[in-house]
């Protein structure tokens, strides 16, 4: 049985992993999917690849024993689909993709989802629609953690993220003031923050998709306990090749941050500082995957802040 990974994924694996890392768990996949198949049920009924698909994992278009359809997802290792099943479990479908089963993450790393309309996204809509629904969406996310959940906080994820962001500036001295401004603003954040609520961790407009059940539901996690701002964070920073193209791109930038928090109830001020740490790790991690263009316009939007 055979199913031929988007290349979309492939190179995302790439960039993310390193060729070397990534090549071998793509020779593994025909195994890890067969594997996924056969855990989920003997009844699955497998139809197609999701194509163009996303940048983490597999996603097999399936149908259950009774017709249901749903959507078999097979990621990596290190993409933790463990950390993703357990917060999809806690949400239980509110505000994000059901759960439906759960195979056994140490043969596949695979879940058994709820199908969305994997081809529509929020990006589909006029921005600023776009972005009231992804407000609307997201502060369903932000819940108490479960008790001894096994996820980690802000502070650890972004801490481990502080060394290839000074790695960056050692290499190249002139990132180095926008660099030291995002590492301030996170000493400062994480000193006095206000708040251990179970994020998303990565929420954005494309990680919200139309469904059945509710009109808009979001998918991939990488969740983590922490403040609402930090969330919030890299939703700012959405389509942000379109605003670095406007002439007006600093002026809607921050007024996304000032829209957003009021809207949500967070601190602009905390807003701010996460919407500059994120945009500037993003940025020189992206530089040092060798995505030159989206570095420097991940840098360029983390200037205007």
């Amino acid at each position: 049985m055979g199913f031929e990974p988007p290349q979309r994924l492939v190179r995302a694996l790439g960039e993310m992993y390193g060729d070397g890392a990534a090549a071998e768990w793509l020779d593994r996949l025909p195994t890890l999917t067969e594997q996924a198949i056969e855990a989920a049920g003997p009844d699955l009924t497998v139809e197609r690849v999701a194509a163009p698909g996303g940048r983490s994992a597999l996603v097999l278009l399936v149908r259950q024993a009774d017709g249901t359809p749903a959507a078999l997802k097979i990621a990596p290792p290190r993409a933790e689909p463990e950390q993703e099943r357990a917060a999809l479990a806690h949400w239980n479908g509110w505000g994000a993709v059901k759960l439906l089963d759960a195979p056994d993450p140490d043969a596949s790393g695979a879940l058994l989802l709820e199908r969305l309309h994997h081809e529509v996204s929020l990006r589909s809509l006029p921005e600023a629609k776009a972005l009231l629904e992804a407000a609307g969406t997201v502060r369903r996310l932000w819940v108490e953690p479960p008790a001894g959940h096994p996820f980690e906080t802000v502070a650890e994820r972004t801490g481990r993220q502080t060394e290839g962001m000074r790695a960056a500036a050692a290499a190249d001295p002139e990132l180095a003031p926008l660099v030291d401004a995002a590492l301030a603003a996170r000493t400062e954040l994480i000193e006095d923050s206000p708040e251990l609520l179970l994020l998303h961790g990565n929420f954005r407009q494309s990680k919200v998709l139309s469904g059945e059940r509710a009109p808009w539901l979001t998918v991939g996690p990488e969740p983590l306990v922490g403040e609402r701002a930090y969330d919030l964070a890299r939703l700012v920073r959405d389509r942000v090749e379109d605003l670095i193209a406007s002439p007006g791109g600093p002026v809607t930038a921050r007024r996304r941050v000032k829209k957003l928090a009021e809207s949500l109830e967070v601190e602009q001020a905390r807003l701010h500082g996460w919407t500059l740490f994120r945009a500037v790790e993003s940025g020189t991690r992206a530089l040092a995957e060798g995505r030159r263009q989206m570095g420097e316009v991940n840098l360029e939007f983390a200037g205007w802040l």
